[in-house]
């Protein structure tokens, strides 16, 4: 590949780095991507013409990741492949021309401006302040304003939603997109929304690690294994003291699976089971028919085997 720029004296040059890249870069990006960056960005100044062998030398990078690198600046529009090389786009062209676009940005100044009341544009500064150090990314401004129209949320949800992925160290775009659309999947647009969903999904957990913890599954249950539990917790309507009821006859007869488990519960809830004495009775019934079938067939045995001792002496005779 071959980046190009003005060759300048190696001792007395400077490679600049616009800050509109550690804004809207930075953050997101892995450090070895960073590393390839920052190190063809230096030598697009020398017109210099480089194998991706030669960067996995140079900057002491497997040869996959320099080629994962060098495919995550393409896919940002950063590195633009020509015929005979590479090209190193302008950023801060680029993000200048998405502030500008007709489809559906605006300045940062004219995101605030257009915000519905000054509630909203007071969140946005109090999210560049509180989050970015008052240097946030002008795209995130076009972002928020978008989010506040797309998902309707208020002005506490939308704080939480960036306070929710920096305490998760993902202030990052994809993420916080990711948990927007999650809380507004869960009809989630004011404060009390959010906190009743926080309380949903603590309530959530508490099941799952106690189901967890009695079948002794040292390990993260898996998705389908929490959807099973949402089923019974929700669609059910049952408690752990019911729940419990199914994993102790699973454990009884050494079938701890949850597709065992799932199918008790569904039967139990096919038949309008809805407390654990109902449940009891029902099993205690089983085991009262399962007891009287086998004295039926001890019997049977018995009169059988007598009639067949009978037929034997009568022919010792």
């Amino acid at each position: 590949m071959k980046l190009s720029q003005n060759e300048k004296s190696l001792l007395f040059s400077s490679t600049d780095i616009p800050d509109i890249f550690f804004t809207e870069y930075l953050p997101e990006t892995k450090g070895d991507y960073v590393k390839v960056y920052f190190y063809m960005l230096f030598l697009s100044k020398y017109n210099k013409e480089i194998k991706i062998n030669d960067l996995s030398k140079t900057l002491a990078l497997d040869f996959p990741t320099v080629q994962d690198a060098i495919k995550y600046w393409e896919d940002k529009g950063i590195l633009v492949k020509k015929t005979d090389g590479y090209t190193l786009a302008d950023i801060q062209e680029m993000e200048v021309a998405k502030l500008y676009s007709p489809k559906v940005t605006s300045s940062p100044e004219d995101a605030i401006k257009n915000a519905q009341s000054q509630y909203r544009a007071k969140a946005i500064e109090n999210i560049n302040s509180q989050f970015f150090q008052g240097v946030m990314s002008p795209s995130w401004y076009n972002d928020i304003d978008l989010w506040f129209n797309k998902y309707g949320f208020d002005e506490q949800v939308m704080l939480a939603l960036f306070n929710y992925a920096y305490d998760k160290r993902a202030l990052h775009r994809n993420y916080v997109q990711a948990t927007a659309d999650a809380w507004s999947k869960n009809n989630i647009k004011t404060f009390n929304d959010l906190d009743a969903y926080f309380e949903k999904q603590e309530k959530r957990a508490g099941i799952n690690n106690e189901i967890a913890k009695k079948l002794n599954l040292y390990r993260k249950l898996t998705t389908y294994e929490e959807e099973d539990i949402v089923k019974w917790t929700e669609n059910y309507g049952y408690g752990m003291d019911i729940i419990e009821i199914a994993l102790k006859n699973a454990s009884a007869k050494n079938k701890v699976r949850f597709d065992y488990i799932d199918t008790l519960l569904t039967d139990w809830h096919a038949k309008e089971l809805n407390s654990p004495q109902e449940v009891t009775t029902y099993l205690n019934s089983i085991k009262d028919k399962e007891k009287k079938t086998k004295q039926i067939e001890k019997v049977a045995y018995e009169y059988t085997q007598s009639t067949f001792d009978n037929l034997e002496s009568l022919y010792d005779n």
